[in-house]
């Protein structure tokens, strides 16, 4: 047996659907009730339920359910038992209830529809309550020799699955081919990746990505002789991202960097023999008869620099200030400062007026 308890606001609809034709079997129990029929039921229901009109789902569902093998040992009134003990055990013997089984299924169950507002205007505590009924059908299962859900349960946990021999053949197969290939053409680049899938596909293997509502994909699977396989079922080198990283070349050849400025100095600074070099390293020896030239070469280029520079200054000085190399970030970073000084010191001197 097994227990289910939801709190639920639609109390007319599920009592509606309880009495439905078709599916009433035993009207079993009408605890705190004078109706017999649904519509009736809720009106009176509703009665008590208005008592508080701050909660919100104001009726509890309840289902339980009864195993197929434990239908012929129960009679009608070991069901109306059933259900008055569950909802005693439930704590709700001052509340509005109705009981009834259904037996539109394979196996019979019982529906109770309570009122969540009891007969004093008290609201019925719903925390874990789906526990607090799965631990009481447990109980009166105990005690009636039922069957008890956990354990047919945990009994279907330790169930081996049968294994196919059909498909265990095929998937050894898929694994010989798709191994063969791929010991080919590991670690040869896109060219490799590519002829691996035509030699698959040659062979009748095929493999497809399955990608998810957003387009990505997740997940390979792999099909042969009418069989499909997830990627992972023939191993772990065929997953995805697996697949991808077998086929990238072992030893890539980095790009050239483009040489910058930047780079130049960290160049040079590793060569401790030779220094800070601007010509190659082929024409750092130069002749002594050459070596007498370029320091005369050396002197005039420093001559002429000189120069420049001071007809700039003269340049500069005759026009009168009106180019000034001076900057004046901190003339204006002291007005702003004065400026706030002022500003809070007026503000200040309000507040004391109170303004």
């Amino acid at each position: 047996m097994i227990g289910k308890c939801k709190a639920i606001a639609h109390g007319s609809t599920a009592l509606d659907y309880i009495f439905r034709e078709g599916k009433l079997g035993y009207r079993l129990a009408f605890h705190n009730l004078c109706s017999r029929e649904p519509k009736t039921i809720y009106e009176e229901m509703k009665v008590v339920s208005d008592y508080n009109s701050r909660c919100r789902n104001k009726f509890l569902r309840i289902e339980i359910g009864i195993a197929p093998q434990d239908e012929k040992k129960l009679s009608v009134s070991e069901y109306m038992w059933i259900a008055h003990l569950f909802a005693k055990r439930m704590g709700l013997d001052n509340h509005q209830w109705v009981a009834v089984t259904h037996k539109d299924t394979d196996n019979r169950h019982i529906h109770i529809i309570a009122n969540r507002i009891s007969l004093y205007g008290e609201v019925y505590d719903t925390t874990f309550v789906s526990n607090r009924a799965a631990r009481v059908a447990e109980e009166i299962s105990r005690e009636k020799n039922l069957t008890i859900a956990k354990e047919v349960k945990a009994e279907r946990q330790h169930q081996k699955a049968k294994t196919n021999p059909t498909r265990e053949q095929t998937k050894q197969q898929v694994q010989k081919i798709c191994y063969t290939f791929l010991d080919k053409y590991k670690g040869t680049g896109i060219t490799g990746h590519s002829m691996f899938l035509y030699d698959l596909s040659k062979s009748g293997v095929t493999i497809d990505r399955l990608r998810s509502k957003q387009g990505k994909v997740y997940g390979l699977k792999i099909s042969y002789a009418g069989q499909t396989f997830k990627a992972s079922e023939i191993g772990r080198e065929f997953s995805y991202r697996s697949l991808q990283k077998n086929f990238e070349i072992s030893k890539k050849t980095e790009p050239k960097k483009t040489m910058t400025m930047a780079d130049e100095p960290t160049k040079n600074n590793a060569q401790s023999d030779t220094g800070y070099q601007l010509v190659p390293p082929s024409r750092a020896h130069i002749s002594p008869a050459n070596t007498n030239e370029s320091s005369s070469i050396a002197q005039a280029v420093s001559n002429v620099a000189s120069t420049a520079i001071n007809a700039a200054e003269e340049i500069i000085s005759g026009v009168g200030g009106l180019i000034n190399p001076q900057t004046h970030g901190d003339d204006y970073a002291e007005r702003a400062w004065q400026h706030r000084l002022r500003n809070q010191a007026k503000k200040k001197k309000k507040r004391g007026r109170g303004l």
